[in-house]
């Protein structure tokens, strides 16, 4: 006769999903998290390439900016030109979330040397 009563019986099972739904749970956390950093990246590197063919075409600027901004699959949010140093602000979509959009950002400088 076994020792354990019959209540018992399916207690791991419960267990193990349980587990199996916290480890869903963080997965998609930290694939998030992942997300967020490839698309900082991206952004960081669009945004300082703008900034240089922005500072490399001080007649037309904001123009260049634009342009390597829409290559780069980012969108222009700001250009400022003062004197012959450039600002860009610019955004690029993070990872995907059902519920909102979620946009990266990032600035750069350049000026001629």
């Amino acid at each position: 006769m076994s020792t354990r009563s019959r209540c018992d019986r399916g207690g791991a099972t419960v267990l193990v999903v349980a587990m199996a739904g916290v480890l869903l749970f963080v997965m998609t956390g930290l694939a998030a998290a992942g997300g967020l950093v490839v698309a900082q990246r991206r952004a960081q590197a669009a945004a300082d390439l703008a900034a240089l063919a922005a500072a490399g075409r001080p007649e037309e600027s904001c123009a260049a900016a634009l342009s390597v901004a829409v290559a780069s699959g980012a969108r222009l949010d700001g250009c400022v030109a003062k004197g012959r140093q450039v600002r860009v602000v610019l955004s690029v979509a993070g990872p995907a979330v059902p519920w909102r959009e979620v946009r990266v950002t990032a600035e750069a400088r350049a000026a001629p040397s």
